[in-house]
């Protein structure tokens, strides 16, 4: 049995419970991840320990693990990397809602770019977001948003909700301080700075596709803001129907979104500025972790409750029981997803994909492209198959093997990571489930937008390493 076999089998587990059995996604995810568990050899094991230079201790105990270990740990890490962020950032959307402090932030919008304007407002925020600050984080902090304008505009909700995708989503593969696109620049000797500017360039250039898609297929459906586990839609027209004199202003409104996104991105700058004084490096430290930075930012959120109902005490525990009972729902399949994920790349599919799709005589920046897309595919996060696609194409960046900068190598990988986002990603769970989309509609809105984006990323960076082979 080959890592693409067992790959197939948990591919077809997922999609036939979710589809055909019609299974909850926690149970079809947890299914999924204990088949491939179950019929992972120990062979299979060691080599994926081996490649990610597990001690000879860590490959003992990874090895000698039940099945049910092995999904339990991946679990877990999943709740461990993004459990606490969406606890606090459910609060804080749902806070903002309950306040009336989304209600505010669409009026300014709509007051400064008009209607019509508002899904380019959504990419262009988002995109901005997305440089410091990780995609779910993003999603979660922007939805209440497009959640409270889709109550305005109903047939254009999807639109909104893609905008913030085609935003958020290119540059957390394209522009540092991000894991993957550092990574894959430190790996193949690129400069921060470049790989900051061509990625900005060219991660717009996708995100605008990305927009244009999602105003071609919001014509073509009809998708309405729907009731989700922490704000029904009556609610949002209750505060819709408000004068602006009862929501609060727009500097408090914005606060619990801006404030977060000042201490990640100060966090990130305080680690490359050198000269930076010692305690503003602590300060940031401190404050710029996304838990902490999320921590405050819920305080203002309920803070923002109280100063807006006179029963202040039930109307945070209200916010707050609401919130927790959402995100534990998400929590719980984004985990399952986590699971599921980490269960196939312990199949070693990314050493069989490295031995086998090396075989083919491609031109390097297709070649990469669609490694990284395999990769995706196969195993779910977008910055684990970065990181396994650039160790793979490492070699490719010595004197005379490149005839353009290798910032090129660095920004295709980045667009081959958009490439399939599905059940098995995290992320995936992260929009549908707080965006009130079925799985159907992400896959068509989310999933086919990201493939679109990822296309336009290569065709674009191929004309620019064929035009500009050395643009820095």
């Amino acid at each position: 049995m080959t890592p693409l076999i067992l790959l197939l089998i948990g591919i077809v587990v997922v999609l036939g419970s979710i589809l055909v059995i019609r299974l909850h996604a926690v149970l079809s995810l947890l299914f999924g991840a204990f088949v491939v568990a179950l019929l992972t050899p120990t062979f299979f094991l060691q080599r994926y320990a081996l490649s990610n230079k597990f001690s000879e201790s860590q490959v003992n105990a990874l090895i000698n693990q039940s099945a049910g270990e092995r999904v339990a740990i991946g679990f877990g890490d999943t709740c461990a990397k993004i459990g606490l962020l969406i606890v606090l950032a459910s609060i804080i959307g749902k806070c903002m809602m309950d306040s009336g402090a989304a209600e505010r932030i669409v009026r300014t919008m709509l007051r400064i770019s008009g209607e019509k304007k508002a899904p380019m407002s959504f990419m262009v925020s988002s995109f901005t977001l997305g440089i410091p600050i990780f995609f779910d984080t993003v999603f979660l902090l922007m939805v209440p948003l497009a959640r409270v304008m889709g109550v305005r505009r109903p047939k254009s909700y999807a639109l909104y909700v893609m905008a913030i995708i085609a935003g958020a989503t290119i540059t957390h593969s394209l522009v540092p301080p991000t894991p993957g696109p550092l990574f894959a620049a430190r790996a193949l000797n690129v400069s921060i700075g470049a790989m900051i500017i061509m990625g900005t360039m060219i991660g717009l250039a996708c995100s605008t596709a990305g927009l244009i898609y999602a105003y071609w297929l919001n014509k073509r459906q009809d998708i309405p803001v729907r009731t989700t586990a922490d704000t029904s839609v009556e609610k949002l027209k209750e505060w819709s129907n408000k004068e602006t004199g009862q929501l609060p202003s727009f500097f408090m409104s914005v606060l619990p979104i801006l404030l977060p996104i000042i201490l990640i991105a100060g966090e990130a700058i305080a680690k490359v500025m050198d000269d930076l004084p010692g305690s503003m490096r602590v300060f940031f430290k401190l404050a710029g972790d996304p838990t902490t930075a999320l921590f405050i930012a819920t305080i203002i959120s309920l803070i923002l409750v109280a100063q807006h109902h006179s029963n202040w005490l039930k109307e945070i525990q209200k916010s707050v029981e609401g919130a927790i009972y959402s995100a534990g729902v998400i929590i719980l399949i984004t985990a399952s997803g986590g699971a599921f994920g980490a269960m196939l790349q312990q199949t070693s599919i990314g050493n069989w994909l490295a031995e086998n799709i090396g075989q083919y005589k491609l031109a390097i920046l297709p070649l990469a492209f669609f490694i990284t897309a395999i990769i995706r595919t196969a195993q779910g996060s977008a910055t684990v198959a970065m990181i396994t696609a650039v160790g793979m194409l490492t070699a490719f960046n010595t004197p005379g093997a490149l005839e353009f900068h290798p910032v090129y190598l660095a920004i295709v990988i980045g667009c081959g990571s958009k490439l399939f986002q599905w059940m098995n990603d995290s992320g995936f769970w992260v929009i549908c489930k707080m965006s009130g989309f079925s799985e159907k509609e992400t896959i068509r809105n989310s999933s086919f937008q990201m493939m679109i984006m990822g296309f336009v990323g290569l065709i674009v960076t191929m004309l620019l390493a064929k035009f500009i082979p050395f643009p820095l």
